[in-house]
């Protein structure tokens, strides 16, 4: 499958790009930074919120060899303004989504967050079809994106998946991270997933490991043929050896941690 990733110079995209040539992808990137060294594939510098830079990216992409899919990584991957993050991540989200329909390409996976459901109270397993409850402007911006992705599915009919990811990193590092963890590995087994799942429409799933400790539910994921190998249970001893802080406390409240605490209030915009 011929795959435009964007964010491909980031912490996920790095990996996965990689990751998806191993699995037999022809990958092109696009990125606001200059293409990377030792990238094999081909490579686009530009601003996906800017459509005509994007078109003519898809234009390149389209007569090269064509393009089969899209993975979305790019975006702000913290909190900021509220501008700032409906224009990362969703109006990014939308001048994708209309390039993909004039240029026929029928499918994307999305990078959306746990920080989308983060105000939700972790008493229960959280599944896809728990209501939104973002925790930051960051959340607030990966719904937004998951909303748009829906309208396209319905009105246009393409196939959409949105990942809510975890805490990707090479190993877990905190409590948290021992239900929240995404494995490197997992990483590129899930998108590859995305790609190759048979009609699914719109669908949500969660972009953690096969943690023991999950606080989110892999079924979904599971049935668009997402497997994941990894656990963070196996680092255990060495994190439970250190003492309990405060932060673990909070982590353990909302599947937010502390994204849902004060310290992340801000005004939604700023007056003059």
């Amino acid at each position: 499958m011929r795959v435009l990733v964007t964010g491909a110079a980031g912490s996920i995209g790095s990996v996965l790009c990689s990751g998806l040539v191993d699995r037999g992808h022809d990958v092109l990137g696009l990125d606001l930074m200059v293409e990377p060294e030792g990238f094999t594939g081909g490579w686009f510098t530009a601003d996906c919120a800017d459509p005509d830079a994007v078109a003519a990216v898809f234009d390149a992409a389209v007569g090269s060899g064509g393009l089969d899919a899209v993975v979305h990584l790019a975006g702000i991957p913290h909190e900021s303004s509220l501008p700032d993050a409906l224009t990362s991540h969703v109006v990014t989200t939308g001048v994708l989504l209309d390039a993909m329909l004039e240029h026929g390409v029928s499918r994307i996976a999305y990078a959306s967050s746990n920080h989308a459901v983060g105000f939700t109270e972790r008493a229960a397993l959280v599944g896809d079809d728990i209501a939104p409850r973002p925790d930051t402007f960051y959340g607030v911006g990966k719904v937004g994106a998951e909303a748009l992705l829906r309208l396209y599915v319905d009105r246009h009919g393409i196939d959409a998946v949105a990942t809510r990811i975890g805490s990707f990193l090479p190993q877990p590092e905190t409590r948290r991270h021992l239900s929240t963890w995404l494995s490197h590995d997992d990483a590129v087994r899930m998108f590859d997933a995305c790609l190759n799942a048979a009609d699914p429409g719109f669908s949500v799933i969660y972009g953690i490991s096969a943690n023991t400790r999950a606080w989110w539910d892999l079924r979904p994921g599971r049935e668009l043929g997402y497997l994941p190998q990894d656990d963070a249970e196996h680092f255990a001893g060495a994190i439970e050896a250190t003492p309990e802080a405060d932060s673990d406390r909070v982590d353990a409240d909302h599947v937010g941690g502390h994204f849902t605490t004060d310290r992340f209030h801000r005004r939604a915009v700023d007056r003059a």
